[in-house]
C-alpha cells in the first residue's frame, strides 16, 4: 500500500518564500524602507580626521568584551573616502537640543563643520562640544556590505556634557525622546 501525502510548507518557509516576494509585489528593498521608517533610531554624527563628518542612526554596540562599536555609511556617501582612510572615529551621540547639528551633518555640498564648535584631539579626530555623549575608536574592521561599509571599531575613550532627551529618526523626521518612566 503506498500511502500519499500532501506536504504543505511550514509557517517559517511560507514566510520566507512571501519575503522573497515582496508585500504585494514590492521588492525587498522597498519593504525593508518602509519598515525601517516604524522603527526609531538614536541619532549620532559620526566624525573622523580631515575634518570630515556625517549624521548616522546605523550606529551600535557589538560587544563589551572588547569593547566595540560600529557604523554603517554607504558607499555613494561624500565622506567615503575620508572614513576609507581614517584610522580612528569619533561617535557623538545627540539629544533633542541638537536637531541642526543633525541637519548640518545630514547635508551634502557644504562645509558640515562651518559655524560647528570642536576641538581636534592629538590625533586630529575633531571632537563636537557640547553634544550629551561621544566616544572614540580605534578601527579594527572595514568591510563592504551590500551598498553600505560596514565600520568596528575599538573604544578608546568617552565623555559626556550633559543629559537630557535624546534625539531619534523614526519615520522620516528628527524627534525628542524622553524617558517614559522609572
Amino acid at each position: 500500500m503506498t500511502v500519499s501525502t500532501q506536504h504543505s510548507p511550514a509557517p517559517h518557509q511560507r514566510a520566507r518564500r512571501a519575503s522573497a516576494e515582496g508585500h504585494g509585489g514590492e521588492l525587498p528593498a522597498a519593504v525593508l524602507r518602509r519598515t525601517l521608517r516604524r522603527h526609531a533610531s538614536g541619532v549620532t554624527v559620526i566624525t573622523v580626521p580631515g575634518p570630515a563628518g556625517f549624521t548616522a542612526t546605523s550606529f551600535t554596540s557589538v560587544s563589551l568584551d572588547p569593547a566595540l562599536v560600529s557604523f554603517c555609511l554607504g558607499l555613494t556617501a561624500s565622506t567615503l573616502d575620508a572614513v576609507r582612510a581614517a584610522d580612528r572615529f569619533a561617535v557623538h551621540v545627540l539629544g533633542a537640543a541638537d536637531t541642526a547639528l543633525a541637519s548640518r551633518f545630514a547635508r551634502s555640498g557644504v562645509d558640515r563643520f562651518d559655524g560647528v564648535s570642536w576641538t581636534a584631539d592629538e590625533g586630529g579626530l575633531p571632537l563636537l562640544d557640547g553634544v550629551p555623549a561621544w566616544l572614540s575608536a580605534r578601527v579594527t574592521l572595514r568591510q563592504a556590505v551590500g551598498d553600505h561599509l560596514l565600520v568596528v571599531g575599538e573604544v578608546e575613550s568617552g565623555g559626556g556634557h550633559h543629559s537630557g532627551p535624546a534625539l531619534v529618526h523614526h519615520d522620516g523626521a528628527f524627534a525628542g525622546l524622553a524617558p517614559l518612566g522609572r
